[in-house]
């Protein structure tokens, strides 16, 4: 009874980080964006702890360690190699498609239960050395770290010491989520049913690891469907911007006359914003601006030849409780004024 109460806990815990996904939300890219390195180190270690496929990596080598010594052994190896390939790939921003590299890290996860499942019946034999495997599996989960931590802007300054903040991050994140998981499995070790629970933990891994394989596959095709039609569309730039709560916020490019811009924006969340999408030619007196719409809306898009040169953009007042971000495209002839 014990039992099945704990493994209901693991089945909980595990499947409601998928509904966080494996990816970093608009307001995590923002935030680490503009914060220090504190921020890094905050976004790794949550990053780690809602990571589905690593969460079950962990939660899989956890059945392979016997002693404080396999821990130290194991945990070295898998956080070396990440280490290794998270540095390197993005100091080199070496980009691979993060469902690609996730659709791998799937079938990684499905390996370890294999080898869980075989130690248990006693037909797996170690001719495989198992910490040059899990060191290798490190090196493929350091790759798909890269290519999150490359959607972010990072500061060439301080590239570096940003990696290796983030790079913290996570290991503290996996700490905790070993420590964790450690706590329930040595609770339940002591239990003469710890073989049955073993293997069945070991074989939802397996299909757990099939399932966001299939996931990740799937979202790997359509990326490829998405990159196609943008080829066919392709915009100039996507801009990130805050507006707090309760505040406002302009953004302005500077066009000349006759000259095209094409835009698409909306709001995180669908919330409606109060929007005066206007110009302010050069040389203009008393403040004189030309509005050319003003709207409450959770999105738009158009375009513009500019009946002069000037300035010509958007501004947006939130009212509502709580920060929005909105993300803006554009494309044509331009000169962004926040460069």
């Amino acid at each position: 009874m014990v039992l099945n109460k704990f493994f209901k806990i693991f089945l909980f815990l595990l499947f409601s980080t998928y509904c966080f996904a494996h990816g970093m939300s608009e307001s995590e890219k923002q935030i680490i964006s503009e914060g220090g390195n504190l921020h890094f180190i905050y976004i790794g270690a949550v990053h780690m702890l809602w990571g589905y496929d690593h969460l079950l990596f962990v939660l899989g080598v956890i059945f392979l360690l016997k002693s404080f010594k396999d821990i130290v052994k194991y945990i070295t190896a898998f956080t070396l190699g990440h280490s290794i390939t998270l540095i390197i790939a993005t100091f080199n921003s070496i980009a691979i498609n993060y469902y690609l590299i996730d659709a791998i890290i799937a079938l990684s996860v499905c390996f370890i239960g294999y080898v869980n499942i075989k130690t248990l019946k006693n037909q797996f034999e170690h001719r495989v050395n198992m910490i040059f495997v899990i060191f290798s599996l490190g090196l493929i989960h350091g790759l798909g770290l890269s290519t999150r931590l490359q959607q972010l802007q990072l500061s060439s300054d301080n590239l570096l010491l940003n990696i290796l903040s983030f790079n913290l991050g996570i290991e503290l994140g996996q700490i905790i989520a070993l420590l964790i998981m450690l706590f329930f499995i040595n609770i339940l070790r002591k239990s003469k049913n710890f073989k049955s629970f073993s293997f069945s933990i070991n074989i939802f891994i397996i299909f757990a690891g099939i399932y966001f394989f299939i996931v990740q596959v799937y979202e790997y095709k359509n990326s490829l469907n998405t990159q196609y039609s943008q080829v066919l569309n392709k915009w100039n730039e996507e801009i990130k911007i805050i507006i707090p709560s309760h505040g406002d916020k302009e953004y302005k490019f500077r066009i000349e006359k006759d000259r095209q811009i094409e835009f698409e924006w909306s709001v995180s969340n669908d919330v409606n914003l109060y929007f005066d999408y206007h110009g302010d030619p050069d040389g203009a007196v008393n403040g004189y601006f030309k509005s050319y719409k003003e709207s409450t809306q959770s999105s738009d898009r158009g375009k513009l030849i500019a009946p002069f040169t000037g300035i010509h953009g958007w501004y947006w007042k939130n009212d509502t409780q709580f920060d929005v971000i909105i993300t803006l495209k554009v494309k044509g002839d331009y000169k962004r004024l926040d460069l």
